[in-house]
This record gives structure tokens, sequence and C-alpha cells, in this order.
């Protein structure tokens, strides 16, 4: 089987793995299509060192063998963490943050860039019949962004900010603006600013301080961005992953008694209902095989991915 494997220092195009085959509490995925997120790029500057092994999360596919029935030729999309099912974070309902987890494509667990991938049955969530596989995609990062509202309470008199103009910050502001709250958007692209134009301002500078702030920006600058902008007493919320640190100013948190809050994986069920409900707009997908995944990492492209339907 071919597909992108990342040995823990490169990413190579291997023809030599072998076809998964499902435990007993998982099932058997044949890809569709799979999109890049900046995490894989992350991975491959080292943001996973002890990672080796097939990569990518973002996916839709249709399940081929499972030890539950009723999923065997669905349609399905899937949650990237599956925790151990003991420790404390597991049986309250937080498995995500399990410190035994497999995350597909990150920790411990091939991921989606290859024809074939396992995934514990229990993670996957079937696709409705007037949902693509163009829009099915985009269920991962949709529910990262979903998980900003399930973590803090967004009311719509609030100002809101989103720092980044990239595919998350596209599907964090839209998911925001949907609370009625205005948002504005910083980036650096002209281009791909315009997107955002009819659910957000946009800005490629800026003096104003907001209520809430969203670093969705990618890079070590989001969070500088942020503590300028944000309010006394007002939110940061962190979606970035990159390799490599950061420093910040940890007694302006204190003096000016702003909340810090992480964020990342988020509920899969409501992004599902979301891409059903039509409510988004979602960019097109440019599709690569997987054999030009040099050309597709290096694409500038709104949204990247790659097409396993002809494999």
């Amino acid at each position: 089987m071919q597909g992108l494997y990342y040995n823990g220092k490169v990413a190579l195009l291997r023809n030599d793995l072998p076809k998964p085959e499902p435990d007993a509490h998982e099932s058997l995925v044949r890809i569709s299509l799979a999109a890049i997120c900046n995490t894989d790029r992350e991975i491959m500057k080292g943001y996973k060192p002890d990672f080796s092994g097939v990569l990518g999360h973002e996916f839709v596919g249709v399940v081929e063998k499972s030890g539950n029935p009723a999923l065997v030729g669905q349609r399905v999309v899937g949650e990237l963490n599956e925790g151990c099912g003991e420790c404390i974070y597991c049986k309250t309902g937080r498995e995500r943050h399990c410190e035994e987890r497999k995350c597909i494509g990150i920790t411990g667990k091939d991921g989606c860039f290859a024809p074939y991938m396992t995934i514990a049955s229990r993670l996957l969530h079937v696709v409705p019949d007037n949902v693509t596989d163009e829009q099915a995609v985009f269920a991962e990062p949709l529910a990262a962004a979903l998980e900003i509202p399930d973590l803090i309470h967004i009311r719509p008199s609030e100002e809101i900010c989103v720092i980044g103009d990239g595919r998350l910050a596209f599907l964090i502001a839209q998911v925001l603006a949907l609370s009625g709250a205005e948002v504005t958007v910083l980036g650096k692209h002209e281009d791909k600013l315009r997107r955002f134009g009819s659910f957000a301002k946009t800005v490629t500078a800026c003096d104003r301080r907001f209520d809430v702030v969203i670093d969705a920006a990618g890079s070590p600058s989001g969070i500088d961005a942020a503590m300028r902008l944000v309010r006394s007493r007002g939110t940061i919320v962190l979606k970035s992953t990159y390799a490599g640190n950061t420093e910040i100013n940890l007694s302006a948190l204190v003096v000016n008694e702003v909340t810090l809050v992480g964020s990342r994986c988020g509920p899969f069920a409501p992004a599902v209902r979301l891409l059903s409900r039509g409510l988004l707009e979602l960019p097109a997908i440019e599709l690569h095989r997987i054999e030009d995944w040099k050309e597709a990492f290096g694409s500038r492209a709104f949204k990247v991915g790659f097409d396993f339907g002809s494999c």
C-alpha cells in the first residue's frame, strides 16, 4: 500500500506499507478524500518528534470492515483521539486528554494519507447524504472551531477578533458570527481576507481592543498580537499549534486579569449537523494524487488535499 509516511525526521512516500487490519473495536476505512492541515506541516518541522507513521487526520471515507456491522458501507468522518478507557479523563468524558491516547496521524496511530486506515469504531460519525465528500472533509477543523463556544460563553453583544486568515480562522469566524457577535478578522493577505467579507470585518492592521481574541495565526506572532488586542478582563483563546517555543508577558495577564484558554479538538456531532444544514461557506479544495504530495504541500491554494478515489 502506498502512503505518506513520517519517519521521525522527514516525510517520504512509501510503497511498501501493509494494508491495516482492524482490531475488534475498530473499523477499516477506505479513504476517499484527505485534507492537509497546518499541524501536518508542523509535524514535518519537528512538532511531534516522537511520532513515526502515516500522516494525516482530516478525512472522509467508507467503512469496509468493522466490529460494528451497522457501520459497514457507511460514509464516515472520524475523531482523532482514542483514549485508554480507564483513566480519570476517559471516565469523565475527557477522552481527548487521556495521557495514553492515540491520535491518528499525530501520536501512536497511522493517519489517513494512505488508501486505508483503521480507527476505533466509536470515533466514527456517519455523513448525511446531502453532504458531499468535499464538504465532509471539513468536519475535523469545523469541530475544532466549535470547541471555542463549547469552552467559553460567546455573548452576541461581544466584539471578537480572530487572528489569522487561513482555513481554521475561516471556520472559526463563521461559527462565532452565527452567534450574532461582531467578528473582526486580522490577517496579512488581502486575497485570503476577501473570503471572509460576507460574515466578518477584515483588517490587515488594528489598534482597537476586543472582549475575546482568538489566536488562529499558526505562528508565534499570534499570541503577541492577541496580548496587544485583548481588553482588560477579556479572554484569549489559543488555537495555534506549531513547532518551537514563544514568550509572553505573564505579568500583563495578571495585571489586566486576562483569561487564557487553550483549545484544540472539538465535538464532531455538532460539526456534522452544521454541515448538513448548509449554514457555512466552504472553500473549494484543491485535490492531488498522493504521488504528488510535495506539490500539494507546496500549494498556495486555500485548502489542499488528496483524492484516493482513483487509487
